[in-house]
């Protein structure tokens, strides 16, 4: 290894590190690793502006293709992904705007009175929600609003909301598995490597549906006392709140469940239409602030500046392994290891992005390894789009074995003790840890199946 590699090595490492750590906020460390990385390993040890140039990726907003391409990649996956930065952007604006309205209280009040406030019901479609929110909405804002309304849900008819908020956790990342948009590490893969929402529904999408009712069932059965010794009073469910009153105005509530819907349809068609996510992010968050008017200011300070500034860090750090070949090292051991053979790869990408992805962020796990995919299609003659699938699945899953797999689970289990429902890594680990193992099989066998 020459001094490019090894400093590129270390800086990925120590950020792994001080991210698992988690004594310094994760932009923080990202951005100063993404720094050195450029000053260090570009400039001091390699003597490269091109390989800054590449990295920093600048030049790729000012393309046509970035904002318009059909059937083809959105931009140059090497360096910094503009797409899925200006996409998230746009989306967080856009869920704010829901937010501010009352969507998602309204949303829950009204699906829990649906059901008559009866637990096992009600368990059954917070789960339910919860996986379909979380196909179009980041897993994080569906989580954080889910979770607050299953507690006060609880308070009021008295039963205890932890079984729901670990499973409704779990369904997030799940649901967010089935489509582009639905987590981080999906639409970083989508974006560096050309894949539409149709393909990730056709494929992630029908892999996390059938994996849903196994989850549903798998986790009704480990709550299944907890929920028949729920007793309802009658009083308290007579006393719940109409659930027009999270409402806050009527007339932005249906300008932003528009909003929503022509941003669903937007990413549905997109293969088709020729725009690209980073475009549809631009208009969404445009319209939703042009709409706010006055309030607009409100929902830029609201959008998460943080986990952007993440996102730059972290590509500029897994842009230097990718431009010192560092990459290509691991692919080829995993292609060595694996003698060629396709159902060994995928196993073997399915769960080591599981395992590493239950205790890493899944979003950097994700980041670094679409360039090794890419260079196993490219060396070992398999198909791109087989491999893509496996490290989906794994990334997204894997996350939701611990309390700190996935940022959704962090938020789950945060608000819970905020309110007085502590969830340990026991408690979380008893049922999370199984159900990821089963969705992991089920994943394995269906891509087996269908793809080897």
């Amino acid at each position: 290894m020459n001094l490019a590699q090894i400093l590129a090595l270390i800086l990925f490492i120590a950020m792994f590190v001080l991210i698992v750590m988690d004594k310094i906020e994760r932009h923080y460390v990202t951005l100063a690793c993404g720094a050195l990385t450029l000053v260090g390993v570009f400039g001091i040890a390699m003597r490269s502006t091109d390989a800054i140039v590449e990295t920093l990726n600048v030049k790729s907003i000012f393309t046509l293709g970035f904002w318009y391409a059909a059937g083809s990649a959105e931009e140059s996956t090497a360096g910094i992904n503009w797409a899925t930065i200006i996409f998230i952007a746009g989306m967080m604006v856009m869920v704010e705007g829901m937010a501010e309205s009352g969507f998602f209280r309204w949303l829950c009040m009204k699906l829990a009175k649906l059901v008559h406030y009866k637990p096992i019901p009600l368990f059954i479609t917070f789960m339910m929600m919860s996986a379909f929110l979380a196909m179009f909405i980041d897993s994080i804002t569906v989580i954080l609003f889910l979770a607050a309304v299953t507690i006060e849900l609880a308070k009021l008819l008295k039963f205890d909301p932890v079984p729901m908020i670990l499973s409704e956790i779990f369904c997030a990342n799940l649901g967010g598995s089935a489509t582009m948009c639905g987590d981080p590490p999906n639409i970083i893969i989508g974006t560096s490597l050309g894949y539409s929402f149709a393909d990730f529904i056709t494929n992630t999408g029908l892999i996390a549906g059938i994996s849903l009712i196994f989850i549903v069932i798998y986790y009704f059965l480990v709550f299944r006392k907890e929920l028949a010794g729920e007793k309802l009073s009658q009083a308290d469910v007579d006393a719940m709140p109409d659930p027009k009153e999270a409402i806050t105005n009527k007339t932005s509530f249906a300008i932003s469940s528009l909003i929503f819907l022509c941003a669903v349809i937007l990413l549905v068609t997109h293969a088709q239409t020729g725009l690209t996510v980073a475009f549809i992010g631009t208009v969404i968050a445009a319209v939703t602030l042009l709409v706010a008017g006055s309030k607009a200011l409100k929902l830029l300070r609201k959008v998460d500046y943080k986990t952007l500034i993440f996102f730059i860090g972290l590509f500029m750090v897994v842009g230097g392994l990718e431009q010192t070949g560092i990459l290509e090292v691991i692919a080829g051991f995993i292609g060595n290891v694996s003698h060629g053979n396709l159902r060994l790869m995928v196993a073997i990408i399915l769960w080591v992005s599981a395992i590493a992805s239950a205790f890493v962020d899944n979003i950097p796990f994700a980041a670094t390894m679409i360039p090794v995919i890419k260079s196993l299609a490219a060396t070992q003659g398999v198909d791109l789009s087989t491999l893509a699938w496996a490290l989906s699945m794994g990334t997204d899953i894997g996350g939701s074995a611990t309390p700190i797999g996935a940022s959704a689970n962090v938020v789950g289990t945060s608000v819970a003790t905020k309110n007085g429902y502590l969830i340990g890594w026991g408690k979380y680990c008893k049922s999370a840890a199984p159900a990821t193992i089963i969705v992991i099989l089920v994943s394995m066998v269906f891509i087996f199946v269908r793809y080897c």
